[in-house]
């Protein structure tokens, strides 16, 4: 049996051994990448270590962190205020706005992770707020990054049309853009529609209440669930004659009120929550326009936060999504001996040498969905586009089609909790089961992969376009 075969049985391995027995997948795959990379690749200590993710780990934690401090010390609970005032109270609206927020930023040249870094953690708190699902907000902001993520000065697009340009193939970068942005929005659609977007539109722009509520002391000296005046309607349970009344925005109640309920106010920006909120905005400007790395400028702002208010954020440390970041960093890892081994361009030059081209096209797609589920988006595009030349070259392949589906097949997939930008979404999430969370991500994650490559192989490549 060859190296490279062995290496992806042990990574079967470790995916069932993960889900039945309830074990860190990352701890597990550490000890498969060092077994494999000692004793089959026969790699040392550096050789294994070289697939760690280390600027991932410092986005994970950094962003973390920060949004922990955030929550911590209310600002999250006024942006989600401001965000119903923003909306005129419809909260189905809010998935699309973080779908188009998070669009525009890669459109015009953030890096996708940098994106979703910055919208996820809001966009999250926000679904925790109000009952929104989070696999439907975080797939949102994800897929939102890939639509506008191949724009003719975006990062991916201008990589991508590179590409093409240096394998002297044809290629269309307007082609490109809109090819993802329309299979991005369809695909938002479909999840939007799925996961609980109808109910939200069924709310209207009428009150409605949210998940969330502050506990607050009663004049009795028990704890009661008071709910925020955001713009929508709650209900407020008193401990004295169990009588329960509707208070709206404005504070006025249309039912009979309980004496010993008291209402927590709309949030009131403190000078914590004025220099998080300057923090926020200077690491959207510091990754946006200066360019400096998310994570770095993150957990530096973090700490002087800590530093300057250490009652609010004395928490936020044990709040980072520690068990997160070893099962990303572990996968990550192991998929890097993948790589150092050369397990994945065996798999890839392996099917660019099948004689039928249009079968060799899919097969290269499935290829891009699956390694990009667990790896760098970038790096599978840079290295599959290449292994399609020689097929392209036989003209029975359109290229134009062709590199706009390795493109989206390498993207779409990045949901998948294995992937920078679903670990982000997963880490982001408060409130949530983790467990739970990440199966859902990975099964959603699953089906975008089993579908995607399929259905832009027959819209894109089987006509030829290019």
């Amino acid at each position: 049996m060859s190296p490279e075969l062995i290496s992806i049985l042990v990574l079967a391995v470790v995916f069932v051994i993960a889900t039945t027995r309830s074990v860190n997948m990352g701890a597990l795959a550490f000890a498969a990448a060092f077994a494999v990379g000692e004793l089959v690749a026969d790699l040392d200590a550096d050789g294994i270590f070289a697939g760690f993710p280390g600027d991932l780990f410092v986005v994970l934690v950094g962003v973390t962190y920060l949004f922990a401090i955030a929550r911590a010390n209310g600002t999250t609970d006024w942006l989600v205020h401001a965000s119903i005032r923003l909306v005129r109270g419809r909260v189905a609206l809010i998935p699309w706005v973080m779908f188009f927020l998070t669009g525009t930023l890669t459109a015009i040249g953030a890096v996708s992770p940098a994106a979703v870094a910055i919208v996820a953690p809001i966009a999250l708190s926000f679904a925790s707020r109000y009952g929104i699902s989070p696999l439907l907000m975080g797939a949102m902001v994800v897929h939102g990054a890939q639509g506008g993520g191949f724009s003719p000065i975006s990062i991916y697009g201008t990589i991508v049309n590179g590409i093409v340009e240096r394998e002297k193939l044809p290629g269309s970068e307007i082609t490109l853009f809109l090819t993802s942005l329309a299979a991005n929005v369809l695909i938002a659609g479909v999840v939007f529609v799925l996961f609980g977007g109808l109910k939200l539109w069924a709310r209207g722009a009428g009150p409605h209440p949210p998940t969330a509520e502050r506990r607050t002391p009663s004049p009795a000296g028990t704890t009661t669930a008071s709910p925020e005046r955001d713009g929508t309607e709650a209900t407020v349970i008193g401990s004295g004659t169990g009588a329960a009344a509707t208070v709206t925005a404005t504070g006025n109640a249309t039912g009979p009120r309980p004496s010993t309920s008291t209402d927590v106010e709309t949030p009131r920006l403190t000078p914590a929550r004025i220099a998080t909120l300057g923090a926020l905005l200077a690491l959207v400007v510091a990754v946006l326009v200066l360019d400096l790395d998310a994570g770095l400028t993150a957990i530096t702002l973090a700490a002087t936060l800590s530093a300057v208010w250490p009652d609010d954020s004395r928490k936020a440390v044990s709040q980072i999504a520690w068990s997160t970041v070893l099962l990303i960093c572990g996968v990550l890892t192991y998929v890097g001996v993948l790589d150092e081994m050369g397990t994945i361009t065996w798999a890839g030059e392996g099917v660019s040498d099948i004689g039928v081209p249009l079968l060799a096209a899919v097969l290269l797609c499935y290829i891009g969905a699956v390694v990009s589920a667990f790896a760098s988006s970038v790096g599978i595009m840079g290295a599959l586009i290449p292994l399609a030349v020689p097929f392209l070259a036989q003209g029975e392949i359109g290229a134009v089609g062709m590199v706009a589906a390795l493109a989206l097949s390498a993207t779409v997939v990045d949901v998948s909790p294995f992937s920078t930008n679903g670990a982000l979404v997963l880490a982001a999430a408060p409130d949530v089961d983790r467990e739970r969370f990440f199966r859902q991500l990975m099964i959603y994650g699953a089906i975008v992969v089993a579908v995607v490559p399929a259905v832009v192989w027959l819209v894109l490549v089987v006509p030829g376009f290019g």
